[in-house]
């Protein structure tokens, strides 16, 4: 029994069981394959910023099904006007973005949001005409909507059919009473 424990047949005897206890720990633990999309919810951010703005606000009346809301932000753009942001996973698991502000010029807001100054054409959301916009080398598509007092961005990776169900999601919320 002694040889077992001492010198270098202990030792390699001592190794070989050290990693045959780490091959069967990995052998045996279960590895989580399913996805973990962070799931953050909007509402109170869409209704802080209703409170600070104008004018109304759009907000999805519901997430399109399938859809995970990812992220949500207020942003100070240009000439300190307010920026909404909701991020979604899509059900294809491509980004989409809803933002909206009114900031001023309503074009230099929707280049930059767009990441391009380009149209590509229109698309008819629920009745109302949206325009495109593609920027190919980071496979960024946007729907752009000018309205008086807001301008509605809806961008990403996802694909034209998929950026127009959030946009057809999108209603005005009554404005708050300050």
């Amino acid at each position: 029994m002694r040889r077992f424990t001492e010198g270098l047949h202990g030792y390699v005897v001592a190794v070989l069981v050290c990693l045959a206890a780490v091959g069967l720990f990995l052998l045996v633990t279960p590895r989580g394959q399913a996805e973990h999309i962070p799931k953050r919810d909007y509402s109170i951010t869409v209704a802080n910023f209703s409170r600070t703005v104008p004018y109304t606000v759009w907000e999805p009346a519901s997430d399109p099904e399938g859809w995970i809301s990812n992220s949500n932000r207020i942003a100070e753009g240009e000439n300190g006007a307010q920026v909404l942001h909701i991020g979604y996973a899509t059900a294809a698991r491509e980004h989409a973005m809803f933002i909206q502000s009114d900031e001023k010029p309503a074009a230099e807001f929707a280049n930059r949001m767009a990441n391009s100054d380009k149209a590509v054409g229109t698309q008819q959301v629920g009745g109302e005409t949206w325009e495109r916009r593609f920027r190919e080398d980071k496979k960024q598509r946007s729907l752009i909507r000018v309205l008086p007092d807001v301008t509605l961005v809806v961008t990403g990776t996802a694909d034209w059919p998929e950026l127009g169900q959030l946009a057809s999601a999108l209603r005005e919320r009554p404005q708050s009473a300050t």
